[in-house]
Parts: structure tokens; sequence; C-alpha cells
């Protein structure tokens, strides 16, 4: 009932009501969005400011079609990326949907194949970051590219090496069912970094982090010693 005193779970049930209508119908004005979900005005500008204050909105010019008119331009409401991220994403359902039909026509390869092409496009750019750059500082700008473009990346060392953590995975959700996707990213690491790399722990497989290990040089040129020297006994043997 309008002009009627709301209680906390009330608010924050129309504050989702309005954020849901913005992202149905793009950005709106507070007349829009009062006229829509059949509230005052008054009251849709105070749910407006909070989902402001909470980085959840924003607020810009509305776009000008033709001649602008005299006065003050109006401002319409639009959802931040981090007021989506609040919302389900029906992407990852498509994503995985269109996955699951190329593995059924094309097997398993396919769907490789495909996580592979996908990050073409961050590989050719990355290799162009980590060009001149020292081997012992590769880790660091790799973990700082991933971080510019959303992994939430850091790298830390250990004993045995160094780990890169991705902090966040915007496909967790399709790497679920298609660890094919972690994979061809692993693989991508180990070349940029030329060096043998260890997939620890994984967003997808319910971890907190996607963990890659790095080890130090002589670990792994003692592996690769092992691994011939295992190989000319058994040649012997045969």
């Amino acid at each position: 009932m309008r002009g009627s005193e709301s209680s906390p779970v009330d608010d924050l049930s129309t504050r989702e009501r309005v954020a849901e209508s913005i992202l149905a119908n793009g950005p709106s004005t507070a007349s829009d969005l009062a006229h829509r979900l059949g509230l005052t005005p008054a009251a849709v500008r105070r749910h407006l400011e909070h989902l402001v204050d909470q980085g959840h909105v924003e607020a810009r010019e509305a776009r000008v079609r033709g001649q602008r008119r005299r006065g003050r331009p109006a401002r319409v409401f639009a959802l931040t990326d981090a007021g989506r991220d609040r919302f389900e994403h029906s992407y990852d359902d498509l994503a995985a949907e269109a996955l699951r039909f190329l593995r059924d026509t094309g097997g398993d390869e396919a769907v490789m194949a495909f996580a592979r092409r996908r990050l073409s496009a961050f590989r050719a750019r990355y290799e162009r970051l980590l060009a001149d750059v020292p081997p012992d500082r590769r880790a660091s700008v790799l973990a700082q590219a991933l971080t510019d473009d959303g992994f939430a990346a850091s790298v830390s060392s250990t004993p045995a090496g160094e780990q890169i953590c991705q902090h966040h995975c915007p496909v967790a959700h399709v790497a679920e069912e298609f660890p094919q996707l972690c994979e061809a990213e692993t693989e991508i690491f180990a070349e940029l970094l030329d060096t043998h790399v260890q997939r620890l722990a994984t967003i997808a497989l319910g971890d907190g982090v996607c963990t890659t290990h790095l080890p130090h040089a002589a670990t792994v040129t003692q592996t690769k010693k092992k691994t011939i020297a295992v190989s000319h006994h058994e040649g012997e043997s045969s």
C-alpha cells in the first residue's frame, strides 16, 4: 500500500523488485520504475539511493535521440557489474547446453578444441606481456594480467616453487561439467611460463580458489632426469 510504513524485509523485497525491473527493462528513470512497480516516485528513489550506495546501481544521463531538449537531462539508473552478479546468469545454462551439443556431436576432443580456441585471444595477449619479462617475474606479471581480466589472481612462494591462485572464475559453473575449460587454461599457463605446471585445486570442483603450482626449475630438471633414468632402465630390462 502506498504511503504506509514498511519493514526491513519488505524494503529488501521491494529493492529486489526494483533491481529486477532494471535488469529486465534496461536503464530506467525513477518515474518508469514507479509506474512499472506501482510505487510512488519517492519510494523508488529511496530504494535506488540504497542500491547506489551498495554499488549495485549507478545513475547516468539518459541518452538523447535527435535534438536535445532544454532543461536538465533525465537521469536513468542502470545495473553495475556487481548488481548483475546478484542474479543467476542464464548464459551459464546456455553455454553448458551448447557444450553438451558439441560433446554429443563431436566428442570430448571437440570440447577440448573449443576450450583451447576460446583462450587463444588471452594467450596471444599474455604472450606479448611476457615477451621481455625475466623468468623469475613471469608468474607475477601473469597474475596481474589475470587480475585485470577479472580472475582476482595472486602469487605466493613455497619451498617447492610458486603458486598462482585465482580467487574468481567467471566460468566455474560450466567448468563443473566440462573440466576441459580448466585443462586448456593449465596448458596455456605451462606454455606461457615455459615450465611444467600442476593444477592443485579448482573452484569448479568446490575448492575455494584455483591453485596452479609452478615448481622451481631445479625440481623440474630432477623430475625429467628421473623419468629418463626410469625409461632407460626399463628399456635395458626389456
